[in-house]
């Protein structure tokens, strides 16, 4: 029996920054922070031995630390350097770019089941079969930490470690050789770059190894997936993200590039931002960005006012429960009786015991994290909580592992439970509530559903490159959990467990990698994108009621910007008929067209750039992505039109006919050229021209509308689909 390896690249750094006020004095604005600096790699004057050496000569000042050198999918340094001596280093010739660091944060079963990985169908067998169980494939995880005591690391029945495995298990007194094995076959830790900056870690709260622990920085992200490439991984599964800037001034990015330039797939979480637009991260196309769904599981928590009406809920709390068949005193925290506006969230201190002790309290969500308002309440002298969602937050429910009974609601139910509170109290009869948790749910419709959280797009940077590309499960996801941090992730909570519930786009973001971990081992000569085209394709976007998913925040139907190409289907992934293929230089036709500079794209790509295939090419939306995105700006105009130029890749059968089926976006006209793909041999490439062809909508100066469709590419045995987004935009 096999399994897929793990390696995990850890990052030891912090989870909160620091911001300068404006009223910021000269000294403090010359503060040495950490910078990274990416270099044109074969401009070493030979007087140099290594490229080390060279870094070195290049930091003047004393006072200047060089922390780490890149030399796999970024060129350059990382030093510790003041402002004034970045902008000079920025001067010199050979420099292609500085830019300071960033606080990267985390977008943080039953789902092989939901995914069919564990059902008894042929597909699941045939899917698991052809992969090889993903044997010999290496993922490169690049988060917080292990605790490789874990049954989840077991490396029982597995064959030896793979003999291109170059990477290296770090040992350190609390994580000692016999951490790694066949399964975790290596372990690394970054701390440097994170402690010339905020000096020395907090080792009773950290561990100067890769054991788990918390926070991202830029750096250490561009190191981890450098180290990634070099020792021999398959696939890097990165769950951290932070603000979207141009490709060229994003590590992640210029990282990316450099593992996809090598080979290695790289999936991203697309960020917790949501349900708001344009709050995706990790946009570059070069990287598969991963939304995150529900599965058909969940945890009911149900609320019993004293009026008889019953609101849903949601809780994992597994400890001693309210007494059976007791109502209790109900109180909003943010009532007059409270202390305003911090009482209203449970903020640390804000409420009086006097007015909660032996009560439910309605805590607001927001500002501090939903378990310690329940810390906040039982200090208190609480006996329960009701953790209601605020207007943004709409109606998605996370579990939580509260440290008292506690339940989450949405934001219409807050509002009626407030409400009821109110009316009671004007009736001068007490409002009265109860908690009753009733375990766990499976087979739960309609599923899968887009999470609350997910990130949204448009893309903020490349609007016309949709993202996210999929969703996966990322809503109260079981997970391994280390054992001295409790399941709540309060410092106070002293529980141990051996897994935990989990929410966010960084539990969607390793379904995929380990998926593209499969179909690498079942499809090795598969290029990173034929991998995420053949995700991307072969996605579904209907629930388990046969409808189109809905929007958790809302309970409306989503769209392409929520899902992307849809929720990811391993077992159709693993044939997809037909895939959209890209390599480096189609990435680099995209960046010209972008209209970056010949020193951005060189940035990005370690090489001179060469823009004379870009005219072929012709527009941004003409990067052979399997999905289609066209941006219309009005300006007047009654009608518009553009066209995509795509080219798809046949790995079905040798002969096979394709005929293509247009639904098009709402009120607008879509036309493919040609209508039919015969293809006489697995390998060959074919052409088709898909034009899009709109009229102008009534909009307001600033705003916008989007439309959705799909063209599929079927052969009567494989459904090649690909989502059309039309965006209307109507300019200030």
């Amino acid at each position: 029996m096999s399994s897929l390896l793990l390696l995990f690249f850890l990052l030891c750094t912090t989870t909160s920054s620091s911001s300068s006020s404006p009223s910021t004095n000269k000294n403090e604005a010359e503060t040495p922070k950490t910078f990274i600096i990416k270099v044109q790699y074969d401009a070493k004057p030979s007087i140099f031995p290594t490229h080390k050496h060279w870094y070195e000569s290049s930091l003047s000042s004393a006072s200047a630390t060089l922390l780490h050198t890149y030399d796999t999918v970024f060129h350059g340094f990382s030093a510790k350097l003041t402002p004034s001596e970045a902008l000079r280093l920025k001067t010199l010739p050979h420099v292609l770019a500085v830019f300071s660091e960033q606080v990267r944060h985390l977008h943080t079963t039953r789902s092989p089941q939901f995914l069919g990985l564990k059902s008894s169908s042929d597909s699941a067998g045939l899917l698991l079969k052809e992969s090889d169980f993903g044997s010999d494939l290496v993922i490169g995880v690049i988060d917080t930490g292990v605790w490789p005591e874990r049954q989840s690391f077991n490396d029982r029945d597995l064959g030896p470690v793979p003999r291109k495995w170059k990477g290296q298990c770090v040992t350190t007194n609390d994580f000692p050789a016999t951490s790694c094995n066949r399964k975790l076959i290596g372990a690394r830790f970054f701390s440097q770059g994170y402690e010339s900056t905020n000096g020395k870690m907090n080792e009773t709260t950290e561990f100067r190894s890769p054991r788990d622990s918390d926070g991202h920085g830029t750096h250490t992200a561009s190191i981890a997936a450098g180290s990634a490439v070099s020792d021999g991984v398959d696939v890097v599964s990165l769950s951290v993200g932070g603000v979207v800037v141009p490709y060229f001034l994003d590590a992640i990015a210029i990282a990316a590039f450099g593992a996809s330039d090598h080979g290695v797939f790289v999936s991203a979480s697309a960020g917790n931002g949501g349900p708001g637009g344009l709050t995706v991260t990790n946009v570059a196309p070069w990287v598969t960005t991963v939304g995150a769904g529900t599965i058909d599981r969940d945890f009911p928590a149900d609320v019993h006012l004293g009026n008889g009406k019953i609101i849903p809920g949601v809780s994992v709390y597994s400890g001693p429960g309210l007494k059976k068949d007791q109502m209790y005193s109900l109180v909003y925290a943010g009532s007059e009786s409270g202390d305003g506006y911090s009482a209203s969230l449970c903020l640390e201190g804000s409420l009086d015991p006097a007015f909660v002790r032996g009560k439910i309290v309605v805590c607001d969500r927001g500002i501090n994290s939903r378990p310690a308002k329940g810390e906040v309440v039982k200090k208190a002298g609480g006996v329960g909580m009701i953790l209601a969602n605020g207007v943004f937050d709409g109606e998605g429910l996370v579990a939580d592992c509260h440290v008292l009974p506690a339940t989450s609601v949405g934001a219409a139910s807050g509002d009626e439970i407030r409400k009821y509170i109110m009316l009671a109290e004007k009736s001068k009869s007490p409002a009265t509530a109860t908690i009753v948790f009733k375990g766990t749910r499976v087979n739960v419709r309609p599923a899968p559903v887009v999470a609350s959280f997910s990130a949204r797009g448009p893309n903020p940077e490349t609007p016309e490159i949709l993202k996210p590309d999929v969703i996966a499960p990322g809503l109260n996801i079981l997970a391994a959990w280390p054992d001295k941090v409790g399941p709540s992730g309060i410092p106070t909570d002293k529980r141990k467990t051996e897994f935990n519930i989990l929410s966010g786009t960084s539990m969607a973001c390793p379904h995929v990698s380990g998926l593209a971990a499969l179909l690498k081992a079942a499809h090795p000569d598969w290029s990173p994108a034929a991998i995420r085209s053949a995700l991307m394709t072969t996605a579904y976007t209907v629930d388990n009621r046969g409808e189109t998913m809905i929007d958790e925040s809302t309970g409306n139907t989503s769209t392409a910007l929520d899902f992307g190409a849809g929720h990811v289907h391993p077992q159709k992934a693993m044939n997809p008929g037909l895939i959209y293929d890209l390599t480096s230089y189609d990435y680099v036709n995209f960046l010209c067209n972008s209209n970056y500079t010949v020193n951005n794209i060189q940035v990005i790509t370690r090489r001179k750039a060469d823009c004379s295939g870009a005219t072929r090419a012709g527009h941004v939306g003409n990067l052979n992505y399997p999905s289609l995105s066209a941006v219309f700006q009005q300006y007047g105009k009654h009608k518009m039109s553009t066209h995509f130029i795509r080219t798809v890749t046949n790995v079905g059968d040798p002969n096979s006919a394709y005929k293509v089926t247009i639904r098009p976006p709402s009120g607008m006209t879509v036309t493919v050229q040609p209508e039919k793909l015969a293809f006489r041999r697995v390998g060959q490439k074919l052409n088709f021209l898909v034009r899009v062809e709109a009229t102008a909508v009534k909009l307001s100066p600033g705003s916008s509308s989007m439309k959705s469709g799909k063209i599929v590419w079927s052969d009567g045995k494989h459904n090649v689909t690909s989502p059309i987004v039309v965006t209307m935009q109507q300019p200030l």
